[in-house]
């Protein structure tokens, strides 16, 4: 059901700034892509070509093999959440619910009215009445209950607190086992949802940094940990991202890749191997780009 993307030597420039540099990545339908970068990476000006709010000016945005601008069927098949301005939005959520089947053809109400209400969410009040975390907890439900091929969520928990979002992140999940498609989720905030992502895509200042499967992209870094000394000798060649010391106990936080051999003789000195989060490998990589 999930559509296949593709992008090729993607560039946006604006009149003060390259938002986008010669982008090219794939990503595989019927998954959860992590799209991650610090604010002004170019994720949202990314999304919104994915989602023809924009044509891809300079290169090739392929969607299903298609160009998704102007082609009524892959704009049917995608949504895109994102942050929105609700002051002036009267509209009431009742009514919201009961029109989008004619915008989407795959939208479950009953499963959006069933979501409102674990959200707390009253279907008799207007957008605009609602509080940040309730109008992002509602755009969330039409997304999840719309059942598009392609769902894109772009900083979609902005103003949520912790029970929501994990409540999001649960349903999205279980959406995921019910009714595959291809989600992007946009995000900066790495840590407490690393765990969703199949596939993750990494960009800063509009220029891939890295892409593969979750698995793929934490193994470009490495955990080292047991006695100073020990850990001292067998890291002083390696590029160290962090390091805490407990007692004579210390652990490293490495980047870059490990050989066979290094593991094994990391092992062979009694030091313990293993892999980064997401999320430490993201603050190193954005942040060495920055600088």
């Amino acid at each position: 059901m999930g559509y296949a993307i593709e992008v090729k030597d993607l560039t946006v420039n604006y009149k003060q700034f390259q938002a986008l540099d010669q982008l090219n990545f794939s990503l595989a339908p019927n998954k959860i892509h992590g799209l991650l970068g610090r604010n002004g990476a170019g994720k949202t000006t990314l999304l919104t070509i994915l989602s023809s709010f924009r044509p891809a000016k300079q290169g090739t945005v392929l969607i299903d093999g298609r160009n998704p601008f102007d082609d009524e069927e892959i704009m049917e098949g995608t949504v895109f959440i994102y942050d929105k301005d609700y002051t002036y939005d009267y509209s009431k959520i009742d009514t919201v619910i009961k029109e989008m089947n004619y915008f989407r053809p795959n939208f479950d109400e009953d499963y959006a009215r069933n979501l409102i209400k674990k959200f707390k969410i009253s279907d008799k009040k207007t957008i605009n009445q609602l509080s940040k975390g309730k109008q992002s907890a509602f755009q969330i439900t039409i997304g999840l209950a719309s059942r598009a091929p392609l769902t894109i969520f772009d900083e979609a928990y902005l103003g949520m607190d912790a029970p929501s979002r994990e409540l999001f992140y649960q349903e999205l999940l279980t959406e995921q086992e019910r009714y595959p498609r291809t989600i992007i989720f946009s995000s900066h905030l790495v840590s407490e949802m690393e765990y969703l992502f199949d596939d993750v895509v990494m960009i800063d200042e509009g220029k891939l940094l890295l892409q593969g499967s979750y698995e793929e992209v934490i193994e470009q870094g490495f955990s080292i940990t047991g006695a100073q000394a020990d850990v001292d000798h067998f890291t002083h060649s390696l590029e160290i991202i962090n390091e805490k010391r407990l007692g004579g106990t210390k652990s490293v936080m490495v980047y870059g890749a490990l050989s066979n051999q290094q593991q094994q003789e990391a092992k062979s000195s009694g030091l313990e191997v293993g892999s980064l989060s997401l999320h430490d490998l993201f603050v190193h990589v954005t942040k060495e780009e920055e600088e």
